[in-house]
């Protein structure tokens, strides 16, 4: 039902685009994506989830990118996109000379100004306080002329061309300059923006689809895949299904367990695996239940959260839910990041360990119930958890038994995304249960770790001024940085702010007509511009032909 609601829109747009699809050349065509969450504010500055991130990429270029190794440490590897060339003047100072094709989608050049203005709002903590926060050691960004910035540093680091380049998507200051920050999130301009990037906005149907055009006139090269068609269904099934029944193209949340399967059996699709910057973990409430000014009476004890941590055996948890495509995550360091491998192990599973330790903070079983207690106030907390996230349902349970079996009562509390969002930033939690995509870079661990992050995503209120002494130094590494961030992240776990559970893998499904198909961890679909059609197995809504699938 969910898929058929969705599939009389899509063949609106498919309809009205078909005059033009006859003279699309042989190997262009249509590409359609379908998501689990709407891309409903796609702009630079607005983004805060996936989906908008993956359209903001098709839409708005920076400065440059990462090189295929993602070794963000590494200026040299870094590719050019709307700077032609840089240079560096000194250890604090960045030249970056734009490209001259360079040209916003409603005609007009891409100049200095707009890479002023953009880094502007960024910096702006009343704006974006998480971002501001990335790019707190920056001093200036000035425009030369139309076409040359400067950017100066406070200090030299190892990450600094890497905060020069990835966090700030410039946008077009002739159309946002104008506008009050407070209104730019309902403003006309976020209804209908105007890039940079390989795609160009056409409309949004809010609730079920958005679509995109290939931008032709793109300096860097016409796209071959010249529409895209993202849908929304909130619903794992009817996702599935959209792939399935060939509504859909591209389906990259695919189930880890039975998903594989299902493609395996379908000779129209083939399934790829990716390393993603995503990770689970188990958040701890530093602080009491919806009121901040006071300690929470259980989680503010280090080692009550060492006792649960050492309850949980995650490689069942892990087997459970993601099969063979996740790995254990010890700190919020992904398998896509290049310190990974420099992540000490977190705590061993030692149940019995935990027994005592609880018992050495007091809690006890005294009533023979099952569940501990102290001073009176039973060991029972309570775990928030997105419904819309498969994963988190199948594990949560088993969270809730293993520590059951401690004397560990969790109350499991479900709920729909935008609440459990708000609780969250509200701190109306005990536990939540939380998903993240990190940055390419490493030092994004300070948005949700460290005392700073606090007026921005660190929602539980963790702060340690010797582990933000720890990573400070290793952000500002300039030799030493293995061994500096090996450093870093074992003090982090030592408070075990968290239980880092997994980092799993994005599973990626798409039709075996698309030629050339490339992912980058930070950016999936930053390449889509460069894929093609086999000529040979175009289906109806990429031009002429009718061939079958």
């Amino acid at each position: 039902m969910i898929a058929g609601r969705l599939l009389a829109p899509l063949l609106m747009l498919f309809g009205a685009a078909a005059a033009e699809a006859r003279q699309r050349p042989p190997d262009h065509g249509t590409i359609v994506i379908v998501v689990g969450r709407e891309p409903s504010t796609p702009v630079p500055t607005l983004l805060g989830q996936k989906s908008n991130n993956d359209v903001s990429d098709l839409l708005f270029l920076r400065l440059a990118h990462p090189g295929r190794g993602l070794i963000t440490a590494d200026e040299k590897s870094f590719e050019p996109e709307l700077a032609r060339s840089w240079t560096r003047r000194d250890s604090l100072t960045l030249v970056f000379d734009l490209d001259p094709r360079a040209r916003w989608h409603d005609g007009r050049p891409v100049t200095a100004r707009d890479v002023v203005w953009s880094f502007n709002r960024m910096r702006d903590p009343a704006i974006d306080p998480a971002n501001a926060l990335l790019l707190r050691y920056l001093s200036s960004v000035t425009a030369v002329n139309d076409s040359r910035v400067v950017l100066t540093f406070r200090k030299s680091y190892s990450e600094q061309f890497f905060d020069a380049t990835y966090h700030v998507q410039p946008l077009p200051a002739h159309l946002v300059d104008t506008i009050p920050p407070e209104r730019f999130a309902t403003s006309a301009f976020v209804q209908s923006p105007v890039g940079n990037g390989p795609y160009r906005w056409v409309r949004r149907e809010a609730g079920r689809s958005l679509e995109l055009a290939g931008n032709q006139t793109f300096f860097l090269g016409s796209p071959k895949l010249d529409r895209v068609v993202i849908l929304t269904a909130g619903d794992a099934d009817a996702q599935m299904n959209l792939l399935l029944d060939g509504s859909a193209d591209v389906y990259e949340a695919l189930p880890p367990v039975s998903g594989p399967p299902r493609i395996a059996g379908n000779p129209a699709l083939r399934f790829q695996t990716q390393p993603s910057f995503g990770v689970l973990f188990l958040l701890f409430n530093q602080r009491a239940y919806g009121d901040r000014s006071r300690p929470h009476p259980i989680l503010s004890d280090r080692d009550v959260r060492l006792a649960l941590a050492m309850a949980l055996d995650r490689t069942p948890l892990l087997h459970s839910t993601f099969g063979a495509f996740a790995r254990l995550a010890n700190a919020p360091s992904a398998q896509a990041h290049w310190t990974s491998t420099l992540v000490p192990n977190g705590p061993a599973y030692d149940p019995a360990g935990a027994r005592t330790l609880l018992e050495r903070r007091g809690w006890i079983d005294r009533d023979g119930d099952g569940v501990r207690e102290k001073d009176g106030v039973p060991l029972s907390l309570r775990l928030n958890v997105v419904a819309s996230s498969s994963p988190r349902l199948i594990m949560a349970p088993q969270v809730q038994e293993q520590l059951r079996r401690i004397g560990v009562r969790i109350e499991i509390v479900r709920l729909e995304g935008p609440v459990w969002n708000g609780r969250r930033n509200k701190g109306e939690f005990d536990i939540d249960f939380s998903s993240s995509v990190l940055d390419p870079s490493p030092t994004g661990i300070v948005q949700s770790w460290s005392c700073a992050g606090r007026s921005g995503t660190n929602v539980a209120q963790y702060c340690n001024p010797s582990v933000d002494s720890l990573i400070e130094t290793a952000i500002s590494s300039t030799r030493d940085l293995e061994r500096n961030w090996r450093t870093a992240y074992a003090s982090l776990q030592r408070d075990v702010p968290a239980i880092w559970l997994a980092t799993p893998s994005v599973l990626f499904a798409v039709h075996t007509r698309y030629r050339g198909v490339t992912l980058r961890p930070e950016s999936l679909y930053s390449t889509m511009w460069r894929w093609s059609v086999d000529p040979t197995r175009r289906i109806a809504r990429d031009g002429t032909s009718q061939l079958a699938q």
